[in-house]
C-alpha cells in the first residue's frame, strides 16, 4: 500500500547546502521533514568507509558520494561538488518533475488519446490513420487488456470494411527525436536504446527466438516472435557440442539486415533476442495490417507520418471520422514502472510529455519543462546538466551535492512518500531485487540504481539498524575494466553505512 505524505508547500523555504573547506559539509534545512535520532558521528563513519574506498580509488576509479540525514545534516561526504556521469540516475530528475507537473501532463494526456480514424480517400478505398498519443503500454500481445491495438482493429471490423487503401502511422505528436544526444550506436540495436516515438507499440522491440541446430556445426534455426521491420538476418551463428549460450546480434541505424553471430549448444533452450526498432511508428502500422489481414481485410500499403522538431504538424484530413480512441494510461503506474525497472524507452516519453506542458513535444522543451519545474521545487539549476530523460546519454552531468538537495525537496512534497515506494527496494524487487540480499540493507532501501559504460550509481532512502532515514547518493566514474565487482564495493559502502552506530 502506498503512503501519501501530509507535508504540504505552504510555509516552505528552500533548502540550502554548504560545504566546508574540511571536505565534511553542513546542511542547513529550515524546515525538517520528520525530527531524527541522534546523529552518527562524521569522523567515526569517515573512518569505516574511507578504507571501502580506498583500493578502488587507487585503480583510478572517481568516487562521489554524500550521505546526509533527514534533516539535513551531512554525515559523509566524497566529491560532493564533483560533476558525475549519473547514468540512470538522471530518471530521479525526470520523475520528480512529472510527479510535481501531474495535473498539467494528465489534463494534456486527455486531450491527445491514441485514436484511429477514417479519412477518404481520391481512388476509393479509404485510408486508415494511427494515431499516437505516446502511450507506453500499448501492445498487442494477445494477453493484453487494456492499450491494445486490437481494440482499435475491432473498430475497423465492426465498420465491415473490406479493402483500406493505406494505414497511416502518425506520430507527429513528439519531433522525430528517436534517440538521445550521444547515445552510444551499439546500444540502438537493443531494447535499452530502442528509438522513442508517439506511436509506441511493444515497448518498441522485435523478438527473434533462436534454438540451436540438430548436430554440432549446424546454424541454428530462428523464426521471429513478433514482426520486425522488413530485417534479413545474417546467421552466422554456430551450433556447438557444449557450453553456455552466447549469441549476440549486430544491427546499425538504417540498416535493414541483422547479423547473428555467437554459439549455441546442442539441446539448450530457446533463446529470445530482443532487438531495438528505427520506426516504431512504421512497424506499428505493420502490426496493423496483420490484425486486418487475419480478418481478410485487404490493405494497398503502409506509411509513416513524422514531423521534423520546431516544425507544424500536417494537418489531418478535415473531413476524418474517429472511429476509436483508448483511454489515456495511468501516469503514475508508469512511473512506478519505469523506476522499478529501470525503462529507458518510458522515461524518454515522459520527458516528452513535459515537453507538451509548455512546448510542442520536443525534446528541446522536454528538458526546459523539466528544469523549470525543479529549480521551482528550489532544486539549484547549476548542480545538474541533463540531455535525456533516460540517463543513456554520456554528456549528462550531476553532483552528489544535486542529487541529495533533490531527495530532500521530495520528501516535502505531497508526493514525496509515493515516489519514494516506487523506487526499487533493496533484495526486494526491480533493479535491487538480487542485491543486498541477507544484509542490513535488504528490505530498507529504496533506491534507483544507474548502469553505463564505467559508470555505476545509487541514490535514494536508507534505513539503519537504528531506525534512522538518511539519503544517500552514490556515484563511481571512470570505472577500470580490471576492477573485479565494482557493484559489490558500492553495496559494502551502503550496508557499512546502515549498520554504522
Amino acid at each position: 500500500m502506498r503512503q501519501i505524505s501530509s507535508f504540504t508547500l505552504k510555509g516552505f523555504r528552500r533548502v540550502f547546502l554548504s560545504f566546508g573547506t574540511a571536505g565534511l559539509p553542513i546542511i542547513l534545512s529550515a524546515c525538517a521533514f520528520h525530527s531524527s535520532s541522534a546523529p552518527l558521528g562524521t569522523h567515526a563513519l569517515a573512518e569505516r568507509l574511507s578504507p571501502i574506498l580506498r583500493t578502488s580509488q587507487e585503480q583510478g576509479v572517481r568516487w562521489g558520494v554524500v550521505i546526509a540525514t533527514r534533516d539535513g545534516k551531512i554525515l559523509f561526504s566524497r566529491n560532493a561538488t564533483g560533476r558525475f556521469t549519473p547514468a540512470s540516475n538522471a530518471k530521479l530528475f525526470t520523475t520528480a518533475a512529472a510527479m510535481a507537473d501531474l495535473a498539467e501532463l494528465e489534463r494534456d494526456e486527455a486531450t491527445h488519446p491514441t485514436a484511429l480514424l477514417l479519412a477518404p480517400h481520391a481512388h476509393g478505398a479509404p485510408d486508415l490513420i494511427l494515431q499516437g498519443s505516446g502511450d507506453p503500454f500499448l501492445s498487442d500481445d494477445a494477453a493484453c487488456k487494456t492499450d491494445c491495438l486490437k481494440t482499435l482493429a475491432d473498430a475497423v471490423f465492426a465498420k465491415k470494411l473490406r479493402r483500406v487503401h493505406a494505414i497511416i502511422a502518425d506520430d507527429q505528436l513528439f519531433a522525430d527525436e528517436r534517440w538521445g544526444d550521444g547515445w552510444s550506436w551499439n546500444n540502438l540495436q537493443t531494447q535499452w536504446g530502442t528509438a522513442v516515438s508517439a506511436l509506441t507499440l511493444n515497448d518498441n522491440i522485435s523478438e527473434l527466438d533462436v534454438q540451436p541446430g540438430a548436430h554440432p556445426g549446424e546454424r541454428p534455426l530462428f523464426r521471429w516472435s513478433s514482426p520486425a521491420e522488413e530485417l534479413t538476418v545474417i546467421n552466422q551463428a554456430l551450433t556447438v557440442q557444449d557450453g553456455k549460450p552466447e549469441l549476440s546480434f549486430g544491427k546499425k541505424p538504417g540498416e535493414n539486415r541483422l547479423v547473428l553471430t555467437g554459439t549455441l549448444p546442442v539441446g539448450a533452450a530457446v533463446q529470445t533476442l530482443k532487438i531495438g526498432i528505427d520506426d516504431p511508428a512504421l512497424l506499428t502500422a505493420h502490426h496493423f495490417r496483420s490484425l486486418l489481414h487475419d480478418a481478410r481485410i485487404k490493405v494497398q500499403t503502409v506509411k509513416a507520418r513524422h514531423r521534423l522538431a520546431n516544425s507544424p504538424a500536417e494537418i489531418i484530413a478535415p473531413d476524418a471520422q474517429v472511429l476509436a480512441t483508448l483511454p489515456a494510461p495511468d501516469l503514475k503506474e508508469d512511473i512506478r514502472y519505469l523506476l522499478k525497472t529501470s525503462q529507458n524507452l518510458h522515461a524518454e516519453l515522459l520527458l516528452r510529455r513535459l515537453a507538451l506542458v509548455h512546448g510542442n513535444g520536443s525534446v528541446e522543451d522536454g528538458l526546459a519543462e523539466r528544469r523549470r519545474v525543479l529549480t521551482a521545487l528550489g532544486l539549484a539549476p547549476v548542480g545538474f546538466s541533463l540531455y535525456d530523460g533516460s540517463g543513456m546519454s554520456p554528456y549528462n552531468r550531476v553532483t552528489p551535492q544535486t542529487v541529495i538537495q533533490l531527495l530532500l525537496l521530495a520528501d516535502q512534497q505531497p508526493w514525496g512518500a509515493e515516489w519514494r515506494d516506487d523506487l526499487p527496494l533493496a533484495a526486494s524487487d526491480g533493479t535491487l531485487a538480487h542485491r543486498f540480499i541477507g544484509t542490513a540493507v535488504a528490505g530498507h532501501l529504496h533506491a534507483k540504481t544507474g548502469t553505463l559504460a564505467a559508470t555505476h550509481s545509487l541514490s535514494g532512502y536508507l534505513q539503519t539498524v537504528r531506525g534512522q532515514t538518511l539519503l544517500i547518493a552514490v556515484f563511481t566514474n571512470d570505472v577500470p575494466d580490471s576492477l573485479p565487482h565494482p557493484t559489490k564495493i558500492m553495496d559494502d559502502l551502503v550496508t557499512a553505512i546502515a549498520m554504522a552506530e
